[in-house]
């Protein structure tokens, strides 16, 4: 962990980018000698695994279409 002060951080915000990009580094930031920000690398949500049981399902028909007369019968 990098920890800088806001001056610096204006200075050198590509390269400590580069840092937490390449090396998965986190660089804090800090006013006055204390942290008042984190950068950190972003990490990419991994796709929602389907239940087996959702993998079966047909759908029938077109979803786009209006379904008012679906509702006023119910």
């Amino acid at each position: 962990m990098v920890s800088v002060n806001i001056h610096e951080a204006k200075a050198r915000l590509s390269e400590l980018i580069a840092m937490v990009q390449n090396r998965n580094e986190r660089v804090v930031v800090c006013r006055y000698g204390q942290a008042v920000a984190e950068i950190v690398p972003f990490k990419k949500a991994r796709r929602t695994d389907v239940y087996e049981e959702l993998k079966n399902i047909t759908i029938k028909g077109d979803l786009t279409e209006p379904t008012e007369e679906d509702w006023e019968d119910a």
